[in-house]
């Protein structure tokens, strides 16, 4: 026994030896294929959430097409670029020519802007200071210009870095409805290795995951997206009939304010613009309208979010919230699904807990 003690001690030292090289193997490998990807990750995490949310819609597609996945794809993916490229034109061209007009009223001294109303003085804080600007303004809007000239320097270069942003984000969302596409076309291989993975990782909870995972997915879409988007195509059609200056531009800014949750704060502007510039009967109105447009989001959110979830609302929502503020629009997903998939988690350890209990 004592001649064969070292040599077992000896190969346990050598299978630990062995197995670590095995594991910092993998880690290695794992890390480098993790930043050769990391350009390409924000891309493939909205293919995949395109995908999964649009799933169904294309299911019903490819039905009409006499089960005909390659060409339901096609035809998919090019309806969703049309649907995001053609409105995006359309701003662009309404931005660039609202621009190029204002220049030339500019340069020719045409541009008017009328005095400000008695009661902007009365407005608590920025009252006094605002009127002042304002009625400096429209006595010599040149003037005023070319006294802020540093000031409106640094917001064009803001606007136009910001207006750069833009421009990539849509070409990232165009590229990741390509993505999806590819996807959707062979939607039933990568069903199959979707859930070899989470059987992989969460072996017998693995099916129940997948599927709280796809429908976390369509609820944030639905529940949030969605409701964002309805809420802006009402107040654009508000802005529209009002005669809102740049009614599109509004439109679009609603709408990213509203799937961050502060869409009621860009109807504030609006509102108190109708008032100084319309009469006291239109301005009402719109207020009216502006209110209904922020009290959909109250019965629309409850209706959509949590939809077909196995989880409570209340968790989806603060998962959703909680990854945007995290790590930006991206976290919408991510967190919602992260948070649901914990909590499940978390449930399951509690019932397993109390069968131990009540086996002992």
């Amino acid at each position: 026994m004592a001649i064969q003690r070292p040599l077992i001690d000896k190969t346990r030292v050598d299978l630990a030896l062995e197995a670590s090289i095995h594991v910092g193997l993998a880690i290695l490998i794992t890390t480098a294929c993790l930043l050769i990807l990391r350009p390409f990750i924000p891309l493939l995490t909205w293919g995949i959430i395109i995908a999964v949310s649009a799933y169904p819609s294309f299911q019903k597609l490819r039905l009409a097409l006499a089960g005909r996945g390659v060409l339901s794809a096609v035809l998919f993916t090019v309806l969703l670029l049309t649907l995001m490229i053609l409105p995006v034109a359309l701003l662009a061209e309404s931005l660039v020519e609202g621009v190029r007009r204002l220049v030339v009223h500019f340069k020719d001294g045409t541009l008017i802007i009328p005095p400000p109303p008695a009661s902007v003085e009365t407005w608590p804080i920025i009252g006094a200071p605002l009127k002042s600007l304002w009625g400096r303004a429209s006595a010599d809007l040149t003037g005023v210009v070319r006294a802020f000239a540093p000031q409106v320097k640094t917001i064009v270069a803001g606007v136009l870095l910001a207006s750069a942003g833009i421009g990539l984000t849509v070409l990232e969302f165009a590229l990741s409805i390509v993505v999806a596409g590819v996807l959707l076309a062979n939607a039933q291989a990568a069903y199959e290795v979707t859930c070899s993975l989470c059987n992989r990782i969460f072996g017998a909870q693995g099916p129940d995951l997948q599927q709280l995972m796809e429908a976390t997915i369509r609820s944030v879409t639905t529940g949030i997206v969605g409701v964002a988007f309805i809420q802006a195509v009402l107040a654009g059609l508000g802005f529209l009939v009002a005669g809102l200056p740049g009614a599109g531009l509004w439109a679009v800014v609603f709408l990213i304010a509203a799937v961050l949750q502060v869409g009621n704060l860009i109807l504030i502007p609006a509102v108190i613009y109708m008032f100084t510039i319309s009469s006291v009967t239109k301005a009402v109105i719109f207020l009216v309208w502006c209110l209904f447009v922020a009290l959909v989001d109250n019965v629309l959110k409850p209706l959509l979010l949590g939809r077909g979830v196995a989880v409570p609302i209340v968790v989806v929502f603060l998962g959703a919230i909680g990854g945007f503020l995290a790590i930006g629009i991206l976290g919408l997903f991510i967190g919602a699904i992260v948070l649901s998939i914990g909590y499940k988690l978390f449930l399951a350890w509690l019932d397993r807990n109390s069968t131990v209990e009540q086996e002992t």
